[in-house]
C-alpha cells in the first residue's frame, strides 16, 4: 500500500491496538474473535484496511470497552444518520475532507484556532460566498456553489444537530482582513460580536433550528498579545470525543485541503498550543467589544 492510510482508519486502528495491548493479548488472540488471520488484525490496527461495523462491535465488546466509548468509536467509523451527504460534493471534498466531515459530526468538543479568516462554522453565507469566489481551487460556479453548500451542511448538522462545545480563538488580523464588500464584513462581524457576547451561535442556515443551541466560546487574539502567543502556530482544529477522551484528531489547514494527525503525542502537543493561545486571547466579553469596534470601523461605501 502506498501513501498514508486515512485518518479515521488510523484513529480506530490505534485505539483497537491500545485496547488489545492493555489486556495483554497478542494478534492471534484478537484474530480468534473475528475468526480471521493475524495479518488482518495487524492491517486494521495500522489503518491499512477498514473494519466492518459488526467486526468493530465484536472487538470492542471482547475488549470490555465501556458502552459510551464504543458508541463514540462507532460514530467515528460509521457515520450514523447523516451518512452519505458529503458524497455529492466529491468535486470539492477530497477523501481526507470527507473523513474530516465525518469526524467533525461525531465530535463533542471542537477547538479552533484560525489565523487567516473567520472559521467555517461561524461564517455568514455572504462571507463564505466571497471566500469561495476568491479560492483558486474552484474552477467553476458549480464548484463554488458546492463549497458553500458543504459549509452550510456542516453548520446545520454540527451547530444545530450535534451541538458540541465549540471553543474558538481567531486572530485580530483575520477579522481585519476584508472579505467581500463592506456590507459583508459588517454582517459577519456583527454575528461574531453577538456570538462572543452571548456564548451561543444563532443565525443558523435555513432548516437548522434545533431545541439545543451550540455553546460557543469565541475569543480574539489581539495584536497586543505579541509574537510569542502564536509562535509556530498555524490555523488548526482539534476534534475531541467526551466518551473517548484519550483519542482525538488534529486538522492542520493547507492549500491541498490540509492534513490530519491522531497520535497521542501530537494530540498533547497541539492541545497545549491551543491552551496557550486561548490564555493569551481576550475574554469573550472583551472580544465582543473589540469586534464591535472593528465593525464600526468598516467603510459604509458598499
Amino acid at each position: 500500500m502506498t501513501g498514508t492510510p486515512p485518518v479515521r482508519r488510523r484513529l480506530l486502528g490505534s485505539a483497537l491496538r491500545e485496547y488489545r495491548e492493555n489486556l495483554g493479548w497478542n494478534l492471534d488472540e484478537a484474530a480468534r474473535i473475528l475468526e480471521c488471520d493475524r495479518s488482518k488484525i495487524s492491517r486494521i490496527e495500522t489503518g491499512e484496511r477498514g473494519i466492518r461495523p459488526k467486526e468493530l462491535r465484536e472487538l470492542l465488546a471482547e475488549y470490555s470497552v465501556p458502552a459510551a466509548e464504543q458508541q463514540a468509536l462507532l460514530a467515528i467509523a460509521h457515520r450514523g444518520r447523516e451518512s452519505g451527504w458529503w458524497l455529492d460534493y466529491r468535486d470539492v471534498l477530497t477523501a481526507d475532507g470527507q473523513d474530516y466531515v465525518i469526524m467533525e459530526i461525531a465530535a463533542t468538543q471542537i477547538l479552533v484556532y484560525e489565523a487567516n479568516q473567520v472559521p467555517d462554522l461561524l461564517q455568514t453565507q455572504d462571507y463564505m460566498r466571497a471566500v469561495a469566489a476568491a479560492d483558486a481551487r474552484y474552477g467553476s460556479d458549480e464548484q463554488r456553489a458546492h463549497a458553500m453548500e458543504v459549509k452550510l451542511n456542516r453548520q446545520r448538522i454540527v451547530m444545530a444537530g450535534r451541538a458540541p462545545d465549540l471553543d474558538v480563538v481567531v486572530t485580530e488580523g483575520a477579522l481585519r482582513q476584508t472579505v467581500g464588500a463592506p456590507r459583508v464584513m459588517r454582517e459577519q462581524l456583527g454575528r461574531l460580536a453577538a456570538i462572543a457576547a452571548t456564548g451561543y451561535a444563532d443565525g443558523l442556515p435555513e432548516g437548522g433550528a434545533a431545541a439545543e443551541r451550540c455553546q460557543v466560546s469565541l475569543r480574539v487574539l489581539p495584536f497586543a498579545a505579541g509574537a510569542m502567543a502564536a509562535a509556530g502556530c498555524g490555523s488548526m482544529t482539534l476534534l475531541r470525543f467526551a466518551e473517548a477522551p484519550e483519542i482525538g484528531v488534529i486538522h492542520l489547514a493547507a492549500l491541498s485541503g490540509g492534513i490530519s494527525l491522531q497520535g497521542r503525542e501530537e494530540l498533547v502537543r497541539y492541545q497545549r498550543a491551543f491552551d496557550r493561545l486561548r490564555a493569551a486571547a481576550l475574554t469573550p466579553s472583551r472580544s465582543a467589544q473589540l469586534i464591535r469596534a472593528l465593525s464600526r470601523s468598516v467603510s459604509y461605501n458598499g
